[in-house]
């Protein structure tokens, strides 16, 4: 009988242009050997320019999709992305609360890349509270980390935290790891930090390309999950995860009027040379 692959639960929200959310966690996790499984929290009406409707499912309907299939297959590994209301939030906490020895990894997606608001305030403090604790890692962008570091500090509004007072803050919420990505930082290269308890783990310095891109967080994210489902420890998952991203983005198109896509098969063409520094 043939071994099945490691198998990732990726909680998120469709995205009919294929860029981001559970299409582009599907494509990642596939490529990277894993069987992919889907809870939907959320339809959307976006292309690669922008949001702009969003429609929440049920969260018991959501909390049925998940539980229909945790409890038919072992599942090696959860990842979140855009979850759609405080409600689909605290059923997803208390489904992942059941799989305590289960890695999960947190994409904490708050904006569009063109800025569209998807998180509203009640949201993120629901992450801060239900799910950042539980969070194996978590790995938001630059924008995202300052904005969740703060959500629960009504005295520093004014104050723009520097991004290692970010990952402390973080850390304290509960999770065991942090990646802060720099894309959105005024940085000659692209620089993303792990950091753990006892600080600055390791920190990757990539080449900035040009163009900007939709769905590279969720890429980020997911491949991170398949190289934990996969065995790998948190250390070089995050390196792994980096890379591939990176050669994803390098090998990005442009379809439509708006960001580039990640061509998460770029492998097909046999170009899989990083270029890290």
């Amino acid at each position: 009988m043939i071994q099945p692959p490691p198998i990732v639960l990726s909680f998120a929200a469709n995205d009919p242009s294929g860029g981001a959310g559970l299409s582009a966690d599907i494509l990642t996790l596939a490529s990277l050997g894993c069987h992919p499984l889907s809870a939907i929290t959320a339809v959307t009406v976006q292309d690669t320019v922008g949001i702009d409707d969003i429609m929440a499912l049920d969260p018991e309907f959501v909390a049925d999709q998940a539980r229909a299939v945790l409890e038919d297959m072992p599942v090696h590994a959860f990842k979140t992305g855009l979850l759609g209301s405080v409600e689909i939030i605290a059923v997803i906490a208390e489904i992942i609360s059941d799989y305590p020895d289960i890695p999960f990894v947190m994409d904490p997606v708050l904006a569009s890349g063109r800025g569209d608001e998807i998180a509203n305030e009640e949201m993120v403090q629901a992450m801060s509270e239900l799910l950042l604790p539980q969070a194996t890692i978590i790995t938001p962008n630059s924008l995202e980390a300052r904005k969740i570091a703060q959500s629960q500090y009504e005295d520093d509004d004014e104050q723009e935290l520097d991004l290692h007072q970010c990952a402390d803050r973080l850390l304290q919420f509960g999770c065991e790891y942090v990646l802060i990505t720099g894309a959105h930082e005024n940085t000659s290269q692209v620089v993303n930090t792990l950091y753990g308890a006892d600080g600055v783990l390791r920190s990757d310095k990539w080449q900035r390309l040009a163009g900007s891109y939709h769905g590279s967080g969720c890429t980020l994210a997911a491949a991170i999950a398949a190289s934990l489902a996969n065995g790998l420890p948190v250390y070089d998952s995050v390196y792994e995860a980096q890379q591939y991203t990176w050669q994803t983005l390098k090998a990005g198109f442009r379809p439509g009027m708006g960001q580039y896509l990640p061509d998460r098969l770029f492998w097909v063409d046999g170009d899989d040379e990083a270029e890290a520094d």
